[in-house]
């Protein structure tokens, strides 16, 4: 039985773009809606003004997620994405501030808790430093670790990675694997007719060569 749902997925952005233009005004470095997304690039220096607005009086009540960006060849190579949801106008906002590696952003945990795991994300994965964040630590790397590996310009040599070992019964270090590069990837699915006999069916009767 199928079942329609009368509310769409996402409402449409009618007017969201403009007003929030002419709310944010010279926060704003650019604004633009395409891909069926509003996107808002501010000055960074004013993303926890901007985001109080966008939250208390726009009601996007969720920040659900902070994400990095890297371009090595902007002078500010880093963006740092706020992704808001509106509950009450089931819309989702995109906001975005760009950064160097010595230039921190503002935190926004006093705004939402939730953005203490995901600064500490961004700060691990790009080098990103948020000013007033009360434990500025990595968060998915090992202690110690070297470098931020979502960086576009990180080795993907010299470095160690850890695992356990269950022959030692504990953590162990070893030089990293690189086996990607000794796979084969077949991007044809065998239901819509590989060109190749499948492994065993060889054996049919009439089998392709």
């Amino acid at each position: 039985m199928t079942v329609h749902h009368p509310a769409p997925r996402y409402a449409p952005f009618d007017g969201v773009l403009e007003t929030l233009t002419a709310a944010l005004g010279a926060d704003i470095v650019s604004a633009i809606e395409q891909h069926g997304e509003i996107v808002i690039h501010v000055v960074r220096t004013r993303i926890v003004d901007v985001l109080r607005t966008l939250r208390d009086t726009h009601e996007y009540q969720q920040l659900m997620d902070i994400a990095g960006a890297d371009y090595p060849s902007r002078a500010e190579r880093f963006e740092v994405v706020y992704c808001l949801l509106s509950l009450t106008k089931n819309h989702r906002l995109i906001v975005k501030v760009s950064t160097d590696e010595a230039t921190p952003v503002p935190t926004v945990t006093e705004l939402w808790p939730n953005a203490n795991w995901y600064e500490r994300e961004v700060y691990d994965l790009y080098g990103v430093l948020f000013a007033g964040h009360p434990d500025l630590r990595r968060i998915l790397t090992d202690y110690g670790f070297q470098g931020h590996p979502f960086r576009k310009d990180f080795p993907l040599t010299g470095y160690v990675e850890l695992r356990y070992s269950e022959e030692d019964k504990r953590v162990v270090y070893e030089k990293v694997d690189l086996a990607q590069d000794l796979r084969q990837f077949d991007f044809m699915s065998p239901w819509e007719g590989a060109d190749y006999v499948l492994p065993g069916d060889e054996k049919a009767e009439g089998a392709k060569p």
